[in-house]
């Protein structure tokens, strides 16, 4: 859909799932259907002229692959250790020091994070537009030379990729695998975790937790420590 007045940025449109008949959906035979609608052509660097269209169309599907790509990762996202200990730890690409993505530092859980803004994983996103939303994940400033080192860590790591003749980057499929781990694992099941013996988490897991506790406070007893 191509409506080349307005001057809103390029976006995928998630509409409500239809009845479909297709094999291989989901049991109860729905579908979720992705249009994109282009705004501005400039936001997908194309020109307004009509015989750009079989560009700008070029374009849009591979926004709507993308988009796709970042969904089906995030329903099962399972990291093997080589890759993990890839991004986690120092290495050298290609002769030059690509520094380590730590799982659980402020910074990187900010950076990715911002990475998986649904705009940023379809569209892609500038060195200025990273700045922005890693600054209000992280509640603290984040500096252009911080993004540029951030932007070239990832570049080295094999997360994203430079378009050409842009400054803009998108992510590669192991920038959305790394993304979706990173932020799932930290947010989904350590925070949760670590907050268990607490409201909300659930009744029985508070009062298992509170079972294993008294457990431990007999052997401590026991072994005549203090607990």
């Amino acid at each position: 859909m191509l409506e080349p007045d307005a001057r809103k940025r390029a976006r995928p449109v998630l509409r409500g799932a239809g009845r479909s008949n297709a094999p291989g959906l989901p049991g109860d035979g729905r579908a979720l259907r992705v249009e994109t609608v282009v705004n501005d052509t400039y936001d997908l660097g194309v020109q307004r002229r009509l015989h750009n269209l079989d560009e700008l169309q070029r374009r849009a599907r591979a926004v709507n692959t993308r988009l796709l790509d970042t969904e089906r990762v995030g329903q099962g996202c399972v990291l093997a250790s080589p890759a993990f200990e890839r991004v986690a730890s120092p290495s050298l690409v290609e002769g030059q020091r690509a520094p380590a993505l730590r799982f659980g530092d402020p910074r990187v859980m900010a950076l990715v994070g911002a990475l998986l803004i649904t705009l940023n994983a379809v569209t892609g996103f500038t060195n200025r537009s990273l700045r922005a939303q890693v600054s209000g994940l992280l509640g603290t400033e984040y500096s252009m030379g911080q993004a540029s080192y951030d932007l070239r860590r990832l570049r080295l790591k094999g997360l994203i990729r430079r378009l050409e003749h842009s400054n803009t980057y998108v992510l590669t499929p192991d920038g959305i695998r790394v993304a979706v781990f990173y932020t799932k694992v930290h947010d989904r099941l350590l925070r949760p975790l670590l907050a268990a013996n607490t409201p909300p988490a659930p009744l029985p897991l508070r009062q298992a937790l509170r079972v294993i506790d008294h457990h431990i406070d007999d052997y401590l007893a026991q072994a005549r420590l203090t607990a």
